[in-house]
């Protein structure tokens, strides 16, 4: 997503803030932005952070891959 596509007073949040809206440590939200599962920016002084409407997104995502994973075709047994 282009930073001209985000709503002008989307709220930029810490690896930590991200990691307890998750339940997971802040190395796993740096890990994830790394291998692209989710999109970041760097501070002037190198941190990463993170776009609020962008983690909500990745949150909904997880939700539905989560949902598709537990569902079970009883017909199918």
């Amino acid at each position: 997503m282009q930073g001209h596509d985000r709503p002008m007073k989307d709220e930029l949040l810490t690896p930590a803030e991200v990691a307890r809206i998750f339940r997971v440590d802040p190395k796993t939200v740096s890990r994830w932005a790394i291998a692209g599962k989710i999109s970041s920016v760097r501070t002037l002084g190198g941190h990463r952070r993170f776009y609020r409407s962008e983690v909500e997104r990745a949150m909904h995502s997880a939700i539905e891959e989560a949902e598709d994973r537990d569902f079970v075709d009883v017909d199918a047994r």
